[in-house]
């Protein structure tokens, strides 16, 4: 095995932007745990913590320790062909980005994810939480999601996505009765007609 890559996904469940995939390749021998420490589930980390591990991410990729891609799918592909097939599409582009070639490779996956069939692969329910490299790949996704999530923001001011980065909180419900769509929205997971909650 020549090539370690974990996989994990940000922004399955929002009302507005993208899917992010981030995709994470390092050599076998790399102790992620020891360069990045406090590392754990994007989720389970404040969003100081995610930025700080992110910056390190960035900083090791320089170094040639780790690479890391994430790769969107956009709301419009989203409303077109369903989440499940945006997360496919992301997620082939980032692996054959960093591992055109299958051989040597072996993926770990959170959840329900899978990896084109010719590679070699585990799907880890809750890896995000206890296999390192997808821990990495879910704070590439998370932190880059959000950072477009925040220029989206300025784009389209109405809608506070600087604060939910697109979920469906009250006051992004708010905003949507009041202003409608904009063109980052997921009409699909959208219905406006029931109690938002």
């Amino acid at each position: 095995m020549k090539i370690v890559l974990g996989i994990d996904e940000a922004g399955r469940g929002p009302l507005a932007g993208p899917v992010a995939v981030g995709v994470v390749a390092t050599d076998p021998t790399f102790d992620i745990l020891a360069v990045f420490k406090g590392l754990n589930d994007s989720k389970k980390l404040s969003p100081k913590k995610r930025e700080a591990l992110y910056e390190l991410l960035v900083a090791e990729g320089k170094k040639g320790n780790v690479r890391a891609k994430v790769c969107f799918a956009s709301e419009k592909l989203i409303d077109r062909k369903g989440i499940a097939y945006a997360v496919r599409d992301a997620l082939m582009r980032g692996v054959r980005a960093l591992s055109p070639e299958p051989l040597g490779v072996k993926i770990y996956l959170d959840g329900s994810l899978k990896a084109p069939p010719e590679y070699e692969q585990e799907t880890v329910i809750g890896g995000d939480a206890t296999i390192p490299s997808i821990m990495l790949a879910s704070i590439a996704a998370k932190v880059a999601r959000d950072r477009l999530m925040l220029t989206l923001a300025k784009r389209y001011p109405k809608y506070g996505f600087e604060v939910h980065k697109g979920y469906g909180t009250k006051a992004h419900y708010a905003a949507l009765h009041a202003h409608g769509f904009c063109p980052i929205h997921r009409k699909s997971f959208i219905h406006l007609g029931k109690n938002a909650g």
